[in-house]
């Protein structure tokens, strides 16, 4: 049974770590190197540390194509990591462990819609994650989701088939409250309608 090989597209402001990477992945069967991020389901980006450039370069990359991000990086820390996650990185090796094998394994991985963090780099995000669920979204009422609770619940019962004077009977509130929740999702998630705040809130999980 044939291989398909992953389109893959390389990006490292170092010529030699591009060439480098770029001529590991070409003796793969299961990687086709591509010339154009345009061609590529995934794209590597090689940085000696995560700063501004780094990021700047990790958001070019999915501006207009959204290929699936890998990073191999020589040095993370904490803030690093999140503004490594936070450009839409899904996989990530440090480079003294990026061999081979191990780059075309979190390449298949991101293709497929999975990810790959150092188990101890998973913890420190989560750790990340949830400091800043506490200090800075829970104050203002906010959530990971995009959506207070309150918008949650009136999105459970507009799915339920509720119609305005229900959500607000039901949550003991005004229909112009009902009404104003709503128009504040729709706007700020960019939603058309209720029906697209519905779906959205399917796909997140909420409902």
């Amino acid at each position: 049974m044939s291989t398909i090989a992953i389109p893959t597209y390389v990006h490292a402001r170092d010529p030699i770590s591009h060439a480098g990477v770029s001529a590991q992945l070409r003796m793969r069967p299961d990687v086709l190197v591509v010339d154009s991020v345009s061609l590529a389901r995934v794209a590597i980006v090689v940085a000696d540390v995560v700063d501004q450039t780094t990021t700047g370069d990790l958001r070019a990359l999915v501006k207009d194509h959204r290929p699936r991000l890998v990073l191999i990086v020589g040095a993370v820390d904490d803030a690093a990591l999140v503004a490594a996650a936070e450009a839409g990185v899904v996989g990530l090796l440090r480079r003294n462990d990026a061999s081979p094998d191990a780059v075309a394994r979190i390449i298949g991985k991101a293709a497929a819609g999975d990810g790959e963090v150092p188990a101890d780099l998973l913890g420190r995000l989560l750790e990340q994650v949830g400091r800043l669920q506490r200090q800075v979204l829970a104050p203002r009422g906010l959530t990971f989701t995009g959506l207070t609770p309150r918008e949650t619940e009136v999105v459970r019962l507009v799915a339920d088939g509720l119609d305005t004077s229900e959500i607000a009977l039901r949550m003991s509130y005004s229909e112009r409250t009902v009404k104003n929740v709503l128009h504040d999702l729709t706007t700020r998630l960019q939603l058309r309608n209720r029906t697209h705040a519905v779906a959205y809130a399917v796909r997140e999980g909420l409902i």
